[in-house]
C-alpha cells in the first residue's frame, strides 16, 4: 500500500493535477509529501552514485 502510494506520487500525470480534497492543509500536506519523496530518491541517487564512483 505505501509503495502504491508512493509510485501515485510520482506519476507524471497527477503531479499537477488539482485533487479532489477541498481543505487547503490537506492539499499543502500532500504537496510537501511529494517534495520530501522526490528529495529522499534524489538523495538515494547521489549516495549510490557516490557509492559506486
Amino acid at each position: 500500500m505505501i509503495l502504491k502510494k508512493i509510485l501515485y506520487y510520482l506519476n507524471p500525470k497527477n503531479l499537477f493535477r488539482k485533487s479532489e480534497e477541498s481543505n487547503i492543509n490537506l492539499r499543502m500536506m500532500h504537496g510537501i509529501n511529494k517534495i520530501s519523496i522526490f528529495m529522499f530518491l534524489i538523495c538515494l541517487v547521489v549516495l549510490l552514485i557516490r557509492w559506486l564512483g
